[in-house]
């Protein structure tokens, strides 16, 4: 069997991107498991993540290592959560934002198995409610679909540290269904512009329609 780390705390296993199991024997989303060299890889699906899907789409550098604490905004159930906890272990720590009842049920749920996540019932409009709790992080995941996208991760970067990392899922169709998507994409990026320099940016065709995902370093 081929294992290849291709990021830290990321790997390619047998062609397929994985994280290493932080709780062997549990799955999130009934994701394929496999056994190596004693340690369990957790196959990453591109078509129910963006950033795994960013990351086949040709991204280069993941702002997640073994370690960072991240903010994370609009975990939902947590899928893509537990693949940034698998990456940050248990010297991580990931702040799960979710404004939803019915996600955050199943949330906790993952939350419960998995002690570096912890799970925050608020909105992410309003991080001055829960800034105290999370602290400084080195990194912003952010997956909000919600027309002020932009405004949301403006608002939630001072929890940022200085030249810390910011991955950015930009829907398209929640900001404007009227606008054509490049347009609603450029005029989101103007307006980062100030406090991010843009790293990286895919179109995350063919796992995903109308989003734009984007690397961003603030300034």
């Amino acid at each position: 069997m081929e294992v290849k780390e291709v990021f830290k705390g990321i790997y390619k296993v047998e062609g397929r991107l994985a994280t290493v199991n932080l709780t062997p024997g549990l799955k999130v989303y009934g994701e394929r498991v496999v056994e190596f060299e004693g340690k369990e890889y957790r196959s990453w699906d591109p078509y129910r993540s963006k950033l795994s899907a960013a990351i086949l789409n040709g991204l280069k550098e993941v702002p997640l290592a073994p370690g960072m604490n991240v903010l994370y905004l609009g975990a939902a159930s947590g899928t893509t959560a537990s693949h940034v906890s698998d990456i940050v272990g248990p010297k991580g720590k990931v702040f799960c934002v979710e404004f939803a009842p019915r996600s955050m049920r199943d949330l906790i749920n993952v939350c419960e198995r998995r002690k570096n996540m912890l799970p925050i019932l608020w909105d992410a409009r309003k991080p001055e409610d829960y800034e105290k709790d999370v602290g400084k992080v080195d990194c912003i995941y952010q997956d909000v679909a919600q027309p002020d996208q932009d405004k949301i991760l403006l608002r939630n970067a001072k929890m940022l540290k200085a030249k810390g990392g910011a991955l950015f899922a930009i829907k398209s169709q929640s900001i404007d269904v009227t606008a054509k998507p490049k347009q609603t994409y450029e005029a989101v990026l103007a307006s980062l512009e100030p406090d991010f320099s843009i790293l990286e940016r895919f179109d995350l065709n063919p796992f995903d329609k109308d989003h734009l995902f984007v690397s961003l370093r603030k300034k």
